[in-house]
């Protein structure tokens, strides 16, 4: 018996070092279902609050970080095709190519990646078997099912929920608001950076079999989210922005991105 119940402990203690939903790679499990999408006395283009089904899927905890997008960038290149990846001259950026490899700027590794343009995500999300997220997905990632407007609840941002109100290109690392996770544990939906998403921007309500999942170039991508150098009246998990395929083909201070995929990584 003592030695079952030492076993028990141990798996006990295995089951608290991972997050429930999430697997030992850092991305969380949304089950299907039903959510509140959009709100009423809004911006038109949020109007109407309505219900929408969204399937099982699996989206990271966290944004990319330079150290990652770095590692993508040494596999694979910044300009394979006609698409620029990444604005590797722009003031701003955090990468840069260094003794013929590509690095993040010391003490940046593990800051949201930055100037990276929509196609660079898509490249990036495909590299690791992923995809970026509809605005559906990513919308109920960021709140639930209870239609808070917030991914932390009801309450103010604040500090610890949220990287917001900092100067110009003032991110910082992934991961440091806990208190700012979602109910499904996902974190920074809401300040650091905006986030690309996959959707064409159409009025409500959404309907994802319309024609508006896998936008590619006509029309303007809808994104997500809210950055460091919003205000905290620009923190809401309904908030839609989008731009034109001049604007989705460079990249922005203020715009990140996280994968989401829709395969099965079981375990939970």
């Amino acid at each position: 018996m003592p030695g079952r119940l030492a076993s028990l402990v141990v798996f006990w203690l295995a089951t608290l070092a991972v997050p429930r939903g999430a697997d030992g790679d850092g991305i969380m499990l949304v089950p299907a279902g039903a959510f509140w999408m959009g709100r009423d006395g809004g911006p038109p283009e949020e109007a109407p609050l309505h219900r929408v089904f969204v399937t099982d899927f699996w989206i990271e905890r966290q944004p990319v970080t330079n150290a990652e997008f770095a590692a993508f960038l040494d596999a694979t290149g910044l300009r394979p095709g006609t698409e620029r990846r990444y604005d590797e001259d722009d003031p701003d950026a955090r990468i840069h190519r260094r003794a013929g490899r590509w690095t993040a700027d010391p003490g940046f590794e593990d800051h949201p990646v930055v100037e990276v343009s929509w196609f660079g995500a898509r490249d990036y999300c495909r590299w690791r078997g992923r995809r970026l997220p509809t605005e559906a997905e990513w919308e109920k990632a960021a709140r639930g099912d209870d239609g808070r407007p917030y991914p932390w609840g009801t309450s103010p941002p604040s500090a610890d929920t949220a990287v917001f109100g900092r100067a110009y290109n003032a991110t910082a690392p992934v991961g440091g608001r806990p208190r700012g996770a979602s109910p499904y544990g996902v974190q920074d939906m809401l300040g650091n950076l905006r986030e690309w998403t996959s959707t064409t921007f159409r009025p409500y309500p959404y309907n994802g079999n319309d024609g508006r999942e896998g936008w590619s170039g006509p029309g303007a991508v809808v994104v997500r989210g809210a950055s460091h150098d919003d205000a905290a009246s620009e923190l809401s998990v309904t908030r839609r922005r989008v731009y034109e395929l001049r604007g989705a083909s460079a990249g922005h201070h203020f715009v990140g991105f996280r994968c989401a995929t829709s395969e099965d990584l079981g375990g939970y």
